[in-house]
């Protein structure tokens, strides 16, 4: 600890990553900067620290009702008057098990609001995991805005328009993961030079919010700032499924980040606390990578994300699954036409079948307004009903697995007016309603009963191996919770994921992946518990690269559930472009299947052969982009996997453009590496390896390569 202008200075971290505070007798403590460790001892230190104390914000931004901000105007989340009365109590910092832990207790005068900002990391990864907790003092307040994370300084001494770039996600359905990378400059965020007019600054923002129960149905809650001049990479992650928020604004010369979960200003978020009652933020996560660009933030990320992630056998077989949704069945399945589907999945070998949804649909089509009883159709399978049909998934050598949206109930369905009206969400006095459907609230207990008594008559009924839980309605703002919508859907949200866990913990052998509309919850929380999740809707295999390609930067690859659609009037060339989209991660076969020539089945089951050889590299392994993250219309693209052995797995795709590309390739291959071709086998590709380029000539569109490079020995 250090002393300068009575600011005291000190850092705390593991040997991966450091965290510079100071703080002073009239002020609340603040993050200076967040940095590698790896220099020597005496350049740990930021820069100029006399500087960033001044643009540094407390390390919790903090806004009360009838209190608001002091200092600054306009939408932003920073100087939040209660966060700037907040003083340094104690610092209390342990490590436990190689994850090194500190919280900072936080107060303000008078028996006022108590604030504890945990900070914690994992020896080995460069992340820091944060969230805050909020604690009423002797008077009630409410809150309307808490950080997760915050951080200024950033770009400090630099023209931080030009030279820092911000990469954000559009996560659109059926075209997920759609990157892209911009200045600030040319995001609207400028220098405009008040500050030499002892202004802040612009007052402007640029920010990503999401609002509503899909996480990620319109951006991923996500964002990575380049620094263009030195290659560092700060990448961040909400680690929420419901409402989040972050923003960068520019503040005293540098810019700032603040991360956060849902708010007052937007999610009509307000949270009221009585005297010594407290709340806790959603976590954030933010890594630091000083180089080594993109795949070094997805390495970082990935391990962080699997360190996180609930212990599953899943994530370490990697079964494929057959789900009878896609380009198949639609939603309308029968025994009549899931049985030949059933044969023809034994067949190529796969692990497991999933029925999807309308199993118990006894209308034609009364598969979404009627659900919430998820009792099984008598009309549909008759001989035995839904039972017979599963048992004879399960003689044929699958796990069986069901389909099941548990958060809504129909408008025609019974549980409509027999739940009590508190189990639903509701709004200004009303009942909320969404494209036919009502949303269960799962923090009323009759909600949580009924779930519990669907799964375990399921399991009883079934021995289920699979439970796919899908959402295909955004109920919006959320629930009346303490005159608060926001704050009752973060309590849902919550509410949710416990009962997912309690699901796990009753049947510690069953898979349940989660899904919402496609992609539109593929959020680190969501990740963090649900063994696998589901990436996308697409149905057109030709569209699904893009999205598989550029996936493993928002999830671990073996939880990212990729649609592999095959079917009869495919040719070979289109079988294996469809089956390599999933070769890099987790293959849901799809499509029909039964379709298939005896050619095509030995096309599908090779493609199964060489995955089985993987599915251990993939579950260890880190993603790697040699041709960048995917464009939606890029006519090549290319996702790798560096394998524990440092061997890279290749994917390429040709969807257009001239027969042959040029791949450069990671420098840890080496000059000249080996190179298979590891499927397809049966030649039509041309390959060389040179200088660090891999050049690949497919005469064929939409035809597509898996290789595997190995260093020279």
């Amino acid at each position: 600890m250090t002393s300068v202008d009575g600011v005291e200075h000190w850092q705390w971290g593991s040997d991966e990553v450091r965290l510079h505070f100071a703080h002073g007798p009239e002020t609340p403590p603040r993050l200076l900067a967040v940095t590698p460790a790896d220099r020597e001892p005496d350049d740990r230190a930021p820069d100029d620290p006399a500087a960033l104390w001044r643009s540094a914000l407390p390390v919790v931004e903090l806004a009360l009702a009838g209190d608001g901000r002091h200092g600054t105007a306009g939408k932003r989340h920073v100087d939040g008057a209660a966060a700037q009365r907040l003083r340094l109590v104690s610092k209390d910092s342990e490590v436990v098990d190689g994850v090194h832990r500190l919280v900072l207790e936080l107060a303000e005068p008078d028996d006022g609001v108590r604030v504890r900002a945990h900070y914690e990391i994992a020896s080995g990864i460069p992340v820091v995991r944060t969230w805050a907790e909020v604690v009423a003092g002797g008077r009630p307040v409410v809150v309307e805005y808490v950080s997760s994370f915050v951080l200024a300084g950033l770009g400090h001494g630099r023209r931080w328009e030009s030279e820092l770039v911000l990469w954000r996600a559009a996560n659109p359905w059926s075209g997920e993961f759609r990157w892209s990378a911009r200045t600030l400059a040319a995001e609207g965020l400028y220098d405009v030079g008040m500050v030499a007019y002892d202004q802040l600054g612009s007052k402007n923002r640029i920010t990503a919010t999401s609002t509503g129960a899909w996480s990620t149905s319109e951006m991923l809650p996500m964002g990575i700032l380049s620094d263009e001049r030195s290659g560092a990479m700060l990448a961040w992650q909400v680690e929420h499924c419901g409402a989040w928020h972050w923003e960068l604004g520019d503040r005293l010369g540098a810019v700032y980040l603040v991360v956060s979960g849902p708010t007052a200003a937007e999610h009509q978020c307000s949270v009221p606390l009585g005297a010594g009652e407290s709340f806790r933020t959603v976590p954030a996560s933010v890594a630091v990578v000083p180089g080594g660009g993109l795949d070094a933030v997805g390495a970082v990320l990935t391990a962080h994300r699997r360190r996180i992630r609930r212990p599953h056998p899943d994530n370490v077989e990697l079964p494929v699954v057959y789900n009878d949704f896609l380009n198949a069945l639609m939603s309308n399945p029968t025994t009549d036409r899931v049985l030949p589907l059933v044969e023809a999945a034994a067949a190529l070998g796969v692990d497991g079948y999933c029925i999807d949804a309308g199993w118990y649909d006894d209308e034609d089509g009364g598969w979404w307004d009627a659900v919430g009883e998820w009792l099984p159709s008598a009309r549909r399978f008759p001989g035995g009903g839904l039972k017979a049909v599963i048992d004879r998934i399960r003689s044929a050598g699958l796990r069986p697995g069901l389909w099941l949206e548990p958060e809504v109930v129909g408008l025609r369905s019974p549980l409509a007016e027999s739940l009590p009206e508190a189990a639903f969400f509701r709004r200004s006095g009303e009942r909320v309603l969404e494209w036919g459907r009502y949303q269960l609230d799962l923090r009323h207990p009759a909600a949580l009963k009924h779930l519990d008594g669907v799964v375990d008559r399921l399991m009883a009924d079934f021995d289920l191996g699979y439970l796919k839980l899908d959402y295909n309605i955004d109920i919006g703002a959320g629930t009346e919770l303490a005159g608060s919508v926001g704050l009752g859907l973060l309590e849902h949200n919550r509410a949710h994921l416990d009962w997912v866990r309690d699901v796990l913990d009753r049947y510690p052998g069953l898979t349940i992946e989660g899904c919402a509309a496609g992609g539109s919850r593929t959020d680190a929380a969501t990740g963090a518990l649900f063994p696998i999740q589901s990436l996308t809707d697409q149905q057109d295999f030709r569209n699904m690269p893009p999205i598989a390609a550029a996936a493993p930067l928002a999830i671990t690859p073996e939880q990212a559930g990729v649609w592999a659609s095959v079917d009869g009037t495919m040719s070979h060339e289109e079988l294996a472009f469809s089956l390599i989209s999933g070769m890099s991660a987790r293959i849901h076969l799809a499509g029909r299947i039964d379709t298939l020539d005896e050619g095509g089945r030995e096309v599908v089951r090779a493609a199964l052969d060489v995955y089985r050889e993987l599915r251990p590299s993939i579950a260890a392994g880190e993603p790697v982009w040699p041709l960048g993250l995917p464009g939606w219309r890029d006519d090549w693209i290319a996702l790798g996997t560096r394998t524990p052995s440092d061997e890279l797995l290749l994917a390429v795709w040709r969807r257009g453009g001239g027969a042959a590309t040029r791949i450069p390739l990671p420098q840890w291959l080496g000059p000249d590496p080996q190179v298979e071709v590891l499927y397809p086998t049966w030649a039509g590709e041309a390959v060389a390896v040179g200088d660090g380029v891999l050049e690949l000539t497919l005469p064929e569109e939409t035809s597509a390569r898996l290789l595997r490079l190995r260093p020279k020995r």
